[in-house]
Parts: structure tokens; sequence; C-alpha cells
């Protein structure tokens, strides 16, 4: 099992460039493969769960070259051309992989299986599965609505005009490409606006999109055509060196060129609401997608009841906030927060007892927490081989009084590829050499 060691470091300075956005990674290989001609990606996540969603297209007959790192040549074999496996298509930890391929593969003439690792084969999938079976898919799961997803070669899908109990962009998204092949008009309406990824792609790639605020719509029966994509860094992974840089004293960073979009950046508006020091500078686009580059400094942070607006468009920045409230003065409370008990582990627990374990007092309630500022000292942690909870420790160790030991990080490979070297570059102290057990 792999393990890290992280102690306080030096003040953050310099400017970082931060891998690409793994959310517009799967997206891009998806809508490539499926698109008419040659597409170039460029940005591309060089991560487990993207390479993933690569390779699947790849066993799918799509013909994807790497001429160089974080670059993908994709030739599509438009809507209908994918061919089937001769085996189960393996999603790794990959949460967004699964959701949207069965979406997608709901849609084809031919049979697969969707499996992943031991994290992702407990995580629900009934929240897809029920609107595709409404669009006419047979989708078949293990108890519990959990992988693996057996899709069964389809007949005729119809479009629907889905009201979403959750709010989640994985959803919406995999009934969008299941509406891409549907007869009539597919509509998607959810309880809180969620990242509209998908919908900005669909269109960069020429398919008809109508959506607002909380709702989308298209209809079946249209082309996609191959176009040339630009990912911008994955704000998700920047949210580490920005957290760090607000509450690691003496610290001004600059973290270049970070995806903006407004669903996603949510963190922003709550670390400003803490006190936060930060300035987007340079403002401009990437492909459909606003980008800046954020300036941040050193801060002292005050706790606040998060807004329950923010809480979807941050559901990922989750666990390096539970940090800086950790560090902040005061009482930071997190309400609307239950999707988080579902992602790769239940990440409301795994930080609470991660950061009880270093000295915080943490109250948990079934959709969040209150975390009582204080001081961190040493200790171990387990990150439960979630990535964000890995990397968020990480993030607290640099204000801790004694070493943290952080355990099962080999999963940070599946969103930020060279963390390690990346952080240690802005005067982290952290050792990725420890192994145990």
């Amino acid at each position: 099992m792999s393990a890290w060691i992280a102690m306080q470091g030096k003040p953050l300075r310099g400017r970082i460039a931060i891998p690409g956005d793994k959310s517009i990674s799967h997206r891009a290989i998806m809508l490539a493969a499926l698109a008419e001609g040659r597409s170039h990606i460029h940005g591309f996540l060089e991560g487990a769960d993207t390479r993933a969603t690569a390779a699947i297209f790849q066993r799918l007959g799509v013909l994807i070259e790497a001429p160089e790192p974080s670059v993908r040549i994709v030739d599509g074999v438009g809507l209908h051309g994918l061919k089937a496996s001769n085996g189960a298509l393996d999603c790794g930890n990959a949460g967004t992989a699964m959701r949207l391929l069965s979406g997608l593969l709901a849609a084809q003439a031919f049979a697969s299986t969707l499996v992943g690792d031991e994290s992702l084969s407990r995580r629900p999938m009934r929240r897809v599965i029920e609107p595709l079976r409404m669009m006419g898919a047979c989708i078949d799961s293990n108890a519990g609505d959990v992988p693996p997803l057996r899709i069964a070669a389809a007949g005729t899908l119809h479009g629907i005009d889905y009201a979403s109990p959750v709010a989640s962009a994985q959803v919406k998204s995999a009934v969008l490409l299941a509406g891409l092949y549907a007869d009539g008009t597919t509509r998607v309406s959810e309880p809180h606006p969620t990242r509209d990824y998908s919908e900005r792609m669909l269109q960069a790639f020429g398919w008809p999109v109508r959506f607002g605020e909380g709702w989308v719509e298209l209809e079946g029966g249209h082309r996609l055509m191959a176009t040339d994509i630009q990912v911008p860094a994955d704000f998700s992974s920047a949210a580490f060196a920005l957290t760090a840089g607000c509450v690691v004293p003496g610290s001004d960073l600059v973290l270049r060129q970070v995806g903006m979009n407004p669903r996603r950046t949510g963190l922003l508006r709550v670390l400003a609401q803490m006190g936060a020091d930060i300035r987007v500078e340079d403002e401009s686009g990437q492909g459909g997608e606003p980008v800046a580059d954020l300036h941040v400094r050193a801060a002292a942070l005050h706790g606040i009841d998060v807004p329950l607006d923010c809480v979807p468009d941050m559901i990922d920045e989750f666990p390096v906030l539970f940090i800086a409230a950790a560090l902040a003065d005061g009482i930071t409370r997190v309400r609307g927060a239950a999707e988080l008990r579902v992602k790769e582990s239940d990440r409301i627990a795994a930080m609470a007892n991660g950061l009880r374990g270093l000295g915080i007092r943490v109250d948990e309630t079934p959709d969040g927490a209150d975390i009582h500022g204080g001081t961190l000292h040493g200790g171990i942690v387990e990150s439960h081989g979630d990535h964000r909870i890995a990397m968020a420790f990480a993030v607290a160790a640099q204000r801790a009084s004694g070493e943290v030991t952080i355990r099962d990080t080999a999963n940070v490979a599946t969103s930020y590829p060279g963390f390690v070297a990346s952080m240690r570059a802005i005067g982290f102290a952290l050792n990725d050499e420890l192994r145990d057990g």
C-alpha cells in the first residue's frame, strides 16, 4: 500500500501549471470517438481515469493516437461506428466514465459490460439506470444497483422529459448521450444547476443543444463533426494548491490558466467569504470554456455557514474545504452535501475521522458537518483509496505541528499524476517514498 509522509514546509511561492480538466478530458474522448473525422485534443489529462476512458474506446474500435504527453488524436467512427468489445470494459476508478458510458452504450446495437475497481464497484448506479430504462434501455446491475453494469443491445430509444431528483452532471450527461440516439426530444431538468461541460462540448462538435439554468434539451438524429479541443487546467486539481496558498503563512502563488466554468468554482466564492485573498487575472477562453490565472496570498480565514447554492458547484472540493475550515477561526457549517457520502469514499466520514485524528473537532450530520477551527498536530490518516482525501490531507500537513502519514495514496494518479513533484516544487514538505504493509 502506498503512503505519504508530510509535514510543515516553506511558504508556497511561484507559478504552477495544473493538469488538464478530468471531466472535460473524459467528454472530449467520448465525443471525438462518435464524431465524423479526426479530432485533436490538447491538454488531455494523463491520469488513470481518463486513460481508462481512452482505452475503452480503443476496445470499441476507435483509433486513438498519443503522439506526445497530453495530446490525443482521435479518428472518429461516427454515431453508429462503434464495434462490440470481446470482453468487459474496465472503467477503473472512473465514476464519470461508467455513468456517461452507460448512456452511450445503452444506445448501441451490441451488448456491453462495464466493470470497475473495488471502490467504483460500491458506488450507486440507480441514478443513471432508472432514466435510461425510461428511455427504453435494458440495463442490469448487481444487488444494490452497483457495478458491474450489463447493458443489452439496444432497441429503439425514445426521448424523455426527465426531472432528475439529484443535482448530478453525470446523470444529466448519461441521459443526453443516450438522447443523441433517441427518437424525439430528450430534456433534463435538475433541482440545482450542475456543470454544463457536456452541453458546451456537444455544441463544439456541432450538435444543436438548448440549455439554461438547471435544464437542457436536444433532439436525436443529428451528427457530430470532428473538432479540436483545448482542455483547460482542472479547477478541482487546482483547489489543493489554491487552498494551501490561503492557509500557509507567507505564501504567494499563481495558478496558471485554470478552468473557470461557473458551475465548477463554488470553492472560490466560499473561500472569498471566509476571507481569502484570491485575485482572478488574465481571463480568456479555451475550447468554449472560460480560463484565468488565480493569484493567491495567505490570509487569515474565518468560519462561515457554507451557502447552499454553492454546494453543487464545489462537490469535488469539499475535502480540501474541510482543511481550510479546520484552520479557520470559528466554526464552518456544511449542509446539503449528502452527495459526499457516495463518492469514491464516504467523504464526510473520511474527512471527519482524519481531522479528529489530527486534533480537530468535527460534528457530522447526515448531509454535512460542523468543523471547529483549531490547531493541527501530527498523526496517521486513512485516505480510503480516495484521491481527493489524500491530497487534502497533504495540504493539512503543511500546517501541522508534527508529521502526518497519509495511507493508501495510489489513486491520486487517477486525477493528478505528478502531484507530489508539483507540490514540492512550490514548497510542500511531502515524501512519497514510504511503502508499508
